[in-house]
């Protein structure tokens, strides 16, 4: 992968200078590599492919996930309540359902600016191995999770939701059943996005965690929590 760097802003007086890390895949790349060596992808233009961002993120080492008894808690309410189905890339570009269903979440939670329709079909038409996990509750559609897929691996890269699951914990539950499911299909680790302020702390409650430091996967959760709470 080519690494490069954009500058972001500094702090003259303590010489803190800062830049942004990229990376941009190319052919000989192995997609696993790239998420190992801390990048996620890049997902805010539309018009950007095949590029990866360096930030704080988490992943689980899913051979030796378990779950704590907040995990216990929150699968005890949605037990047997949905079916899923899981959708190809293909089959997710034709389900009219999935790109309301998107929107909508997004304009409700983050507001409209965070999530436009040509920011979200730049999302559909990534490159990267794309499946959705569409979930129903009875015959109404509950929500979606959009994973990326490789070798070893899944990220659990968007997920949206009925506003009726709004503060239900459901959210949550959707990342559990993705833990369960790569764990099931034998992957090693699921990518867990960013972890960052108060919208990142949940994160904290799956079990083993790991977090990207910037040189290593740190597995030192106090050190995250402290983290998330002051920088």
């Amino acid at each position: 992968m080519r690494i490069f760097h954009k500058e972001f802003g500094y702090r003259y007086d303590s010489y803190e200078f800062g830049y942004t890390t990229y990376a941009k895949l190319e052919k000989k790349d192995q997609l696993k590599d790239v998420y190992a060596a801390g990048f996620l992808p890049h997902s805010a233009d539309p018009k950007i492919h095949d590029q990866f961002y360096m930030a704080r993120s988490v992943r689980v080492p899913l051979q030796q996930f378990s779950l704590t008894s907040e995990n216990r808690r929150i699968e005890k309410k949605f037990v047997d309540h949905f079916t899923t189905e899981i959708l190809s890339y293909e089959e997710l570009k034709k389900d009219a359902e999935f790109l309301p269903c998107f929107l909508s979440y997004f304009e409700a939670r983050h507001g409209e600016r965070v999530m436009s329709k040509e920011r979200a079909l730049g999302i559909l038409a990534t490159t990267l191995p794309l499946r959705a996990i569409k979930y129903r509750d009875g015959d109404v559609v509950a929500g979606y999770v959009l994973e990326i897929i490789g070798d070893g691996f899944s990220h659990y890269w968007y997920s949206c939701y009925q506003p009726t699951y709004a503060g239900s914990s459901f959210g949550m539950w959707m990342m559990l059943d993705a833990l369960h499911r790569g764990k099931n299909e034998g992957r090693d680790y699921a990518y867990l996005g960013t972890a960052y302020g108060d919208k990142g702390k949940y994160k904290t409650n799956f079990s083993p965690l790991q977090f990207w430091d910037g040189d290593i996967w740190n597995n030192d959760l106090s050190e995250l929590k402290r983290r998330i709470k002051t920088v």
